[in-house]
């Protein structure tokens, strides 16, 4: 289990490429946590 912490979320991409890279080494659980969210 890992979970991605992010300050802001704006477009997503920083979390969905970490969790891309974690699953592909195997990680099954991931949960992504943000503070903020960014108005786009």
């Amino acid at each position: 289990k890992v979970a991605i912490v992010d300050d802001v979320l704006t477009t997503g991409s920083t979390i969905s490429e970490i969790a891309a890279l974690l699953q592909k080494n195997g990680v099954k659980r991931i949960e992504a946590w943000c503070l903020a969210r960014a108005a786009a």
